[in-house]
């Protein structure tokens, strides 16, 4: 399991939450390479200087709403499948759970996988690379968790047998394809998205 990094203490006057959750605006919105850190610390209404007390960059800044989003989505697949024995039902949860998010995570989620790039290569700031290296941790536990859900599946005869590795990044990349289209005042819900995804990640799973 990946070792977390120690989130410092949200004092009452920390600025660390209000940071990540405009920078997740701008960013998810705008597009990183578009936002200045500026407009960060304007909407948080701290000058720019006070961005650095909390994130040494933009990337910095990037990569630990990354890290972030890859242990929420982690959790919730736990929580999802937690005491589901069926194997398909089991496979239904995980892919409900990821796609029950809130606009803001919405946004998290286009942010995460429009920037994987950024996981590849090390970073030569201290900071930026111990952020880097929990999100590739965090990444391969995504990963293996699906992996694992599939080869469960088999082994109770629920499932062919086919590669499991290969099909769970198959399953993987059909979900989060989603966030790079995905928009939550267009005009399909993400309930209806949701259900279509499910269905599909069934058929491709079972037959």
């Amino acid at each position: 399991m990946a070792t977390r990094i120690v989130e410092p203490e949200a004092g009452p006057r920390s600025k660390r939450a209000a940071i990540l959750a405009a920078a997740v605006d701008c960013f998810g919105e705008t597009g990183f390479e578009a936002t200045k850190w500026s407009t960060v610390a304007e909407r948080v209404g701290i000058g720019q200087t006070a961005l650095y007390h909390y994130f040494e960059s933009k990337t910095h800044c990037l990569l630990t709403i990354m890290r972030l989003e890859l242990q929420r989505s982690h959790d919730k697949f736990t929580e999802a499948i937690e005491g589901v024995e069926d194997p398909t039902e089991a496979l239904r949860a995980a892919v409900r759970a990821a796609y029950d998010v809130s606009d803001h995570e919405v946004l998290q989620m286009r942010i995460l996988h429009n920037h994987m790039d950024l996981l590849s290569g090390t970073r030569k700031s201290k900071r930026e690379e111990a952020e880097r290296v929990e999100a590739r941790k965090l990444v391969q536990l995504v990963e293996r968790n699906w992996t694992n859900l599939l080869v469960k599946g088999m082994s109770m005869g629920a499932f062919p047998l086919r590669d499991a590795q290969l099909l769970g990044s198959g399953l993987l990349g059909l979900i989060v394809s989603v966030w790079r289209w995905y928009r939550p005042s267009g005009p399909t819900p993400l309930s209806e998205v949701s259900e279509l995804i499910e269905g599909a990640c069934v058929r491709m799973v079972a037959t």
